[in-house]
């Protein structure tokens, strides 16, 4: 696996997530020590999904992220490029349409869906910038986009203490939780060197979206960006 710091290679980011993908949604709830469901729940809020609209939740992984839209009436499309993701959220969740795609070449029409969102996987792209041009792509004129992705937190003492966590603490947890630890080292690396709140709103303005604003949760831990095509 080629640092984070370096360019990403598809093929390998692809194959780590099918290894971690068994346990994923375990080993996440026990690293953000139960965060990552208060995060999934602003997702939602800031999507504001209505009934019969058509929403792509792009880095859907096992679905985790998915099912909430389809209890609020949305008809929700989980789109990730990892088959092992794929393959176990359709054991869990066989109700909704998973569909393989890459974030840089999306399998959809151009304005196909009402708004788009994709949560702590926009760093995992080869090309960001280019993903969120195919998000804008396939978003109807006016659609939504949110963008939930782990940042960099306001207060320095508190961010010198979770970059310790983030390269010290979360792989070696990983450990007794994943099912493919090493792959924690890379994603600890892939979250140190994301751009900032601003920096992440420049490429998504960059990428032709309108409208660009953020709200920080836990702290700046995580980030969730809106826009509007």
């Amino acid at each position: 696996m080629a640092r984070a710091d370096l360019d990403k290679q598809p093929t390998d980011v692809r194959r780590m997530f099918d290894t971690v993908a068994r346990r994923y949604d375990l080993t996440n709830d026990v690293l953000s020590l139960g965060q990552d469901r208060r995060w999934r729940h602003e997702v939602i809020k800031a999507v504001a999904p209505v009934p019969g609209e058509r929403v792509l939740d792009l880095a859907a992984g096992t679905g985790t992220s998915s099912e909430p839209f389809h209890d609020r009436g949305a008809t929700v499309v989980p789109c990730d490029f990892s088959l092992g993701m794929l393959r176990v959220g359709k054991q869990h969740r066989p109700h909704l349409p998973f569909t393989a795609g890459d974030g840089t070449r999306l399998p959809f029409a151009d304005a196909s869906f009402d708004a788009v969102t994709i949560s702590f996987g926009l760093r995992n792209i080869v090309d960001p910038l280019r993903g969120l041009e195919e998000l804008r792509r396939v978003t109807k004129p006016g659609g939504r986009l949110v963008v939930c992705e782990f940042s960099h937190p306001t207060n320095a003492a508190f961010r010198g203490v979770y970059l310790n966590y983030l390269m010290r603490a979360l792989p070696a947890i990983a450990t007794g939780v994943s099912s493919a630890p090493d792959a924690y080292v890379y994603l600890a690396e892939s979250i140190r060197a994301w751009p900032d709140q601003a920096g992440l709103s420049a490429l998504i303005a960059q990428a032709g979206w309108s409208g660009v604003e953020w709200r920080n949760l836990s702290g700046g831990i995580v980030a969730l960006h809106r826009a509007h095509a």
